[in-house]
């Protein structure tokens, strides 16, 4: 049952945490790839079997065979080689490499993989050598994979320059991968992600690309980063609240969402964004409350252009053209448990678009400072509410990750 390496196209998965394990399903789906490696880096449990219930059942998501054929599917056909490390399901074997933990010790060249997403959460520094002690993102290309795939936000105590490490959206700027030149990028954030599209369109319009300013909150679902009962903080740790309990608690956090959307989408550095993140007790789906003020224009009868039904045109245009199936625009009441598994970027809430227009007022005497011999001005400006939901886990951001790495994979001479 060994993987022919020569006549595959393989993936490699480092890490099966919860990204690990959904881009693993994302691909048993889509089958662009013939088959994977999955570097889990240690035994998982007792045998291969442990790993084999590990990465086909999830609480959220329930089973996998479930999960691919509906609840009155078929079950999925495993196989498992003990002697080669390799299981196979519906067809797709996956090898399984279980000893090696920093990238530059793990051997893809060996085992045929050309790409690789990296899901631990670890490595994310771009600026770091491949030799690194503690491993580094880069020694994934000194192991021998040709591109590498970072499943979170880059982080580095330098800058790390864009050029060489771009941050990509697939379906915002994946056109900008130059196979020539990029070999490890990051695929933001979840939060980030659902942002982009939903902010794309708004910038693309005429009457809504002036935004004098914007703010986000995004209501958030759990993540392993926090703590399941109240634990003791560590040392020198800044935010107490991410050891309250996850369970019973609403948390108040932080997000660099907006930060990093600068660096997918420029013209937002144009404008001023602040982001925050509420953390809540449930598994997934997370909702952005976007607010965003305009420079507004006045039709000839005098009231504004922009209201909350052109908003709501602008994301049904792009639902039905350049973001087709991965930006919908629902007119439903929905509410989170609705979204599970939805695979969008965003679900805009139609229903909840809401917008106000009103007057800022610039004084004579102040137009008069700066060298307008004007009266009194009377600014129109509109502020806007949208809100989006996302899955945070596997349908909005392990879908767009799928098809970014696929789109890598595409353009590989």
């Amino acid at each position: 049952m060994m993987i022919n390496q020569k006549t595959k196209n393989l993936l490699g998965i480092n890490g099966s945490g919860r990204i690990g394990k959904l881009t693993l399903w994302h691909h048993l789906i889509s089958r662009k790839f013939d088959g994977a490696v999955l570097n889990v880096g240690r035994i998982v449990g007792k045998s291969l079997d442990d790993l084999v219930q590990t990465i086909t059942t999830d609480s959220t998501y329930g089973t996998l065979g479930h999960f691919l054929y509906g609840r009155c599917g078929k079950p999925c056909d495993i196989q498992v080689d003990y002697d080669d490390q390799v299981i196979v399901i519906d067809g797709f074997p996956i090898k399984v490499l279980n000893t090696e933990r920093n990238p530059a010790n793990i051997n893809w060249k060996e085992e045929g993989v050309r790409i690789v997403v990296d899901c631990t959460g670890k490595f994310l520094d771009p600026n770091l050598p491949d030799n690194d002690p503690k491993g580094s993102i880069t020694g994934h290309l000194a192991a021998g994979a040709e591109k590498v795939i970072a499943s979170a936000p880059f982080k580095s105590k330098k800058e790390v320059d864009i050029d060489r490490f771009p941050t990509i959206i697939y379906g915002i700027n994946h056109n900008a991968f130059d196979p020539g030149k990029h070999h490890i990028i990051s695929a933001a954030s979840c939060t980030t992600t659902g942002l982009a599209y939903m902010m794309k369109p708004l910038l693309e319009d005429r009457e809504t690309c002036e935004v004098l300013t914007a703010s986000l909150s995004t209501i958030h679902a759990a993540t392993n980063s926090q703590s399941v009962l109240d634990t003791v903080p560590t040392t020198n740790t800044s935010d107490l609240r991410k050891n309250r309990s996850v369970l019973n608690n609403i948390i108040l956090s932080s997000t660099g969402a907006a930060k990093a959307l600068e660096k997918v989408i420029p013209e937002v550095s144009q404008f001023g964004f602040m982001a925050d993140s509420i953390r809540i007790p449930t598994t997934t789906v997370s909702l952005i409350a976007l607010n965003i003020t305009f420079n507004s224009r006045l039709n000839e009868s005098g009231n504004p252009y922009i209201n909350g039904n052109y908003i709501k045109n602008i994301y049904k245009k792009a639902a039905e053209g350049e973001h087709k199936g991965l930006l919908h625009l629902s007119m439903q009441q929905n509410v989170s448990m609705d979204l599970i598994g939805k695979r969008a970027a965003i679900v805009i809430e139609g229903q909840e678009i809401h917008t106000r227009t009103g007057f800022l007022r610039i004084p004579k005497d102040i137009l008069h400072q700066v060298g307008a011999n004007l009266e009194d001005v009377n600014i129109p400006v509109t502020h806007a509410k949208i809100m989006g939901w996302y899955d945070n886990e596997f349908g909005s951001y392990v879908t767009c990750l799928g098809y970014l790495t696929e789109h890598v994979a595409s353009q590989l001479a």
